[in-house]
């Protein structure tokens, strides 16, 4: 078994967040191929990813619509 330590200074909370998600994925995707990694001597639970919000809607425009002058 191989230990390594991982330190990170002078990061933000987003990027902190985004380290350990990213380490989550990849453990979680390694081990169908042999490795099982643990992190803090526990096991990697799968990322919990959420699904994408509905597509908002864009703001109305004062255009007019539908009379258009082609020259």
């Amino acid at each position: 078994m191989k230990k390594f330590t991982i330190e990170v200074s002078h990061a933000s909370q987003a990027q902190l967040q985004t380290i350990a998600l990213e380490l989550k994925i990849m453990a979680n995707e390694w081990k169908r191929h042999g490795p099982r990694i643990t992190i803090n001597g526990k096991e990697v639970p799968k990322p919990q990813l959420r699904e994408a919000p509905s597509a908002k809607h864009q703001a109305s425009s004062f255009k007019p619509k539908g009379s258009r002058i082609w020259s």
